[in-house]
């Protein structure tokens, strides 16, 4: 296993609260690790092992636990009778019908600390919202940083060899499983993730009754990261491919890839009127391993492919990230965080007439500012803004 400080922190440092710790995100991005390096931590604090229950209902021990009644009768064999504190760890616990209510009756019944993991948007809602509102933090998870590959790669961010690491991040991602297998096997693993994702935990799980239709969406998608599209762009390409659909059916899908944690959305805010726009959207996905298995691990596109990589990481980094637009000029990403607001334009080299700066200059707040490049240039700075390299940004503390 390998060390993850940065979630694993936010784990102990709501450790012994009333919230409920929510653990979010794809499958295979470190879940199921993170509850346990917690348990871990739980152990060396000298937790006694009787009051730590950890349940991965995808495991063969507890994969026939999928209602209420047997969560609770589960439970109350593993419970212990001392009613001291007890460390609740429950993985994938979306499979389980009614796991909402058994948590909250767990919330008020007994002196416990819980964290849970899920791997569909949709356990944040509903039942969930209604009795634990106000009362869960969610904790979202995603593959391997720049830093973390690195880190577990043991190459020094000060190392010749960061360059051609950024090139194996950005062609195969960084999905834990992936990062640690040799080369040969790289593309077999992003594979089986890649159906794991589509066609169980999206497909399977919400009843779709042909996955081609949703596979064809999602190489659509991925082949256009970071372009404005809209539903009925996709159903028109659906249609020139001899694949009948229609707009419900598309945003229907979109919407449960968006559940699964494989694409996210975002959405245009307009800068200076202060509101977002009801146009078009654009789509990121989590990996860019995943989208180059998804569009036939063909080459090109190093722009969006770039564009995607800085879209994880700002989220990566707690933003929240909307595409801007001012009048007819286009900035990349405004994120925010709490107070702070930066703008950032991505280009994957500097064009001669520094246009990817000119969008920035007509902004005409105080916020940070920054053009982040796919390429190495020695320009630290156009007309006060900085120019960045994507590596050296990636690795920024």
């Amino acid at each position: 296993m390998f060390e993850r400080p940065e979630y694993l922190n936010q784990l102990i440092k709501f450790k012994d609260t009333d919230f409920i710790k929510v653990i979010t995100g794809v499958r295979r991005s470190g879940k199921s690790v993170l509850l346990m390096l917690f348990q871990e931590h739980l152990m060396q604090e000298g937790v006694p092992d009787d009051h730590i229950i950890y349940m991965n209902f995808e495991s063969f021990e507890y994969q026939t636990i999928t209602t209420e009644e047997k969560f609770r009768e589960k439970l109350n064999d593993l419970l212990p009778k001392d009613r001291k504190k007890v460390y609740l760890l429950f993985d994938e616990i979306q499979v389980v019908e009614g796991w909402q209510r058994v948590i909250n009756g767990l919330r008020v019944s007994f002196d416990s600390d819980i964290v849970i993991t899920g791997s569909n948007a949709n356990m944040l809602s509903g039942e969930l919202a209604t009795l634990l509102s106000g009362r869960y933090i969610e904790i979202p998870i995603y593959p391997f940083s720049f830093k973390e590959f690195l880190s577990v790669k043991g190459i020094e961010p000060s190392s010749r060899k960061v360059d051609i690491a950024y090139n194996e991040y950005e062609k195969y991602g960084g999905f834990p499983s992936v990062t640690i297998a040799e080369e040969s096997i790289k593309d077999t693993i992003l594979s089986g993730i890649f159906d794991t994702i589509v066609l169980n935990d999206v497909a399977l799980r919400s009843g779709i009754k042909d996955p081609a239709v949703l596979k064809t969406i999602v190489s659509f998608l991925a082949d256009n990261v970071g372009q404005l599209v809209n539903t009925s762009r996709i159903v028109n390409t659906l249609k020139s491919d001899g694949i009948e659909t229609t707009n419900h059916t598309v945003n229907r899908y979109l919407d449960l890839l968006e559940s699964g944690y494989l694409f996210y959305r975002t959405r245009q805010y307009d800068i200076r009127g202060r509101e977002y726009l009801r146009t078009n959207g654009k789509y990121f996905i989590v990996d860019t391993g995943l989208r180059r298995n998804a569009v036939g691990r063909k080459d090109g596109n190093y722009s969006n492919r770039l564009e995607n990589i800085v879209y994880i990481e700002l989220l990566r980094r707690g933003y929240t990230v909307d595409v801007g637009k001012l009048d007819t000029k286009e900035i990349d990403f405004v994120a925010r965080r709490l107070d702070e607001t930066l703008y950032v334009q991505v280009t994957y080299e500097l064009p001669n007439n520094s246009h990817e700066t000119d969008n920035l200059l007509h902004i005409k707040d105080n916020y940070k500012k920054i053009v982040v490049t796919g390429k190495y240039h020695d320009i630290e700075q156009i007309d006060g803004i900085p120019i960045v390299y994507i590596a050296d940004w990636l690795l920024e503390k």
